[in-house]
């Protein structure tokens, strides 16, 4: 049997791994091991993990989140990381391991499998977030990966141009369609006594992380889109908080303390988790923020997304993103555009960009095909056919 090791380190994305994790556990062929890191483990960050082995057996918990959103704070961090990856993998000694998207957590765990001499299987490469330093970890990443699962073909051929050789780079399109399709969502009524709220006539759901490409912005941006919220009419908040990055702290401070001063009109969520978070797409009128989710899974639903400044920018993006500054001005115009009868109409044929929701049967088909005695020595592919 081949043993399967996913590394897991936020809430976010173990809901995209949750059905591949599934898949893996359910074929005889394959034993599914399973590392829990980063926020998962963090009682800040609502201790995750406890929803995990809900689901599933955990093999490892690496500790390695300190107390703190500072850049000196974070590079301390990934070495602790590290440490604990390296020797989980001399106890598990998988024979690959998979890993998704950009997060500093996911920088260690594969730089240790490098080094440990293990496959690595990279899902979600080849994407573009110029604003975020996700960019260069995730191209990192990459080029210490042997097997790539893209989200779509632009970005299978950017893998391929980062000099991957074709035949290991596979487009199986995005891992949150595949939730959208298998997950039962709640009703309204469910939703609402899920998150003790009432909607309202109309509802935003709020996700914004610090842009960790700039100097010191997560304040000022996030109090430009809190002003710009509290003139809304009829409108209600659902909040779910920043994740580990430089300055995200600030970023949940603010929400706490909104909350509390407009409790009748909005709440916030350390952890919507995966089940509440997409039920929510199905009542709200957009997507505020800088989150992925906005641009991957909220096209999906025929609703809006306001996207504020630069953390997303590169992504393919649906007819339904709307891309403003991050300022009040913007974001109501923003707003504006949104609630148009135009726009509105235009929603009705939107098209998700990211697959048909079927990449998990994909990726464990070519993962059991693949030769992984050999395939730790890579050639560089040259796109004018040279290597």
């Amino acid at each position: 049997m081949k043993k399967i090791c996913v590394v897991t380190g936020t809430r976010a994305e173990y809901g995209l791994l949750y059905w591949l994790m599934k898949e893996v556990e359910a074929d005889k062929d394959l034993e599914l091991q399973i590392i829990v890191t980063g926020m998962h483990l963090s009682p800040e960050f609502g201790l995750t993990y406890k929803e995990i082995e809900k689901d599933f057996s955990v093999n490892k918990k690496i500790e390695m989140l300190l107390s703190s959103d500072t850049s000196v704070g974070i590079s301390k961090s990934m070495g602790l990381a590290q440490i604990g990856f390296a020797e989980a993998y001399e106890e598990l000694n998988p024979d690959i391991v998979i890993v998704l998207g950009d997060r500093y957590e996911i920088f260690s765990a594969a730089s240790a499998a490098m080094i440990a001499r293990i496959p690595i299987a990279h899902l979600h490469g080849g994407e573009t977030t110029e604003g975020a330093f996700d960019e260069a970890i995730r191209h990192s990443i990459t080029k210490m990966s042997h097997l790539h699962f893209t989200a779509t073909q632009e970005y299978k051929n950017r893998v391929i141009q980062l000099g991957e050789e074709p035949n290991r780079v596979f487009n199986v399109g995005g891992m949150g369609i595949e939730n959208i399709k298998r997950l039962k969502l709640l009703s309204k009524k469910e939703f609402e006594e899920s998150i003790v709220f009432q909607l309202n006539k109309k509802n935003i759901l709020v996700t914004f992380h610090p842009v960790t490409l700039e100097n010191s912005t997560a304040k000022e941006q996030f109090q430009e889109l809190l002003d710009a919220i509290d003139g809304l009419q009829d409108t209600n908040i659902i909040f779910t908080k920043a994740n580990s990055d430089t300055d995200g702290r600030i970023i949940n401070q603010m929400i706490d303390e909104y909350v509390t001063k407009n409790s009748h009109k909005s709440i916030a969520f350390i952890s919507l988790g995966q089940l509440r978070y997409l039920s929510a797409l199905q009542f709200v009128d957009a997507v505020l923020g800088n989150s992925s989710s906005g641009l991957a899974e909220a096209p999906s639903f025929k609703i809006g997304t306001i996207n504020i400044g630069d953390r997303q920018k590169g992504r393919i993006k649906a007819d339904s993103v709307i891309d403003c500054e991050p300022n009040k001005e913007a974001i109501k115009k923003a707003f504006e555009k949104l609630y148009s009868k135009e726009f509105q109409q235009t929603l009705k044929n939107v098209q998700n960009l990211y697959g048909d929701g079927c990449a998990s049967l994909k990726i464990i088909e070519e993962i059991k095909k693949a030769d992984l005695n050999n395939i730790l020595k890579k050639s560089f592919y040259d796109l004018q056919g040279k290597k």
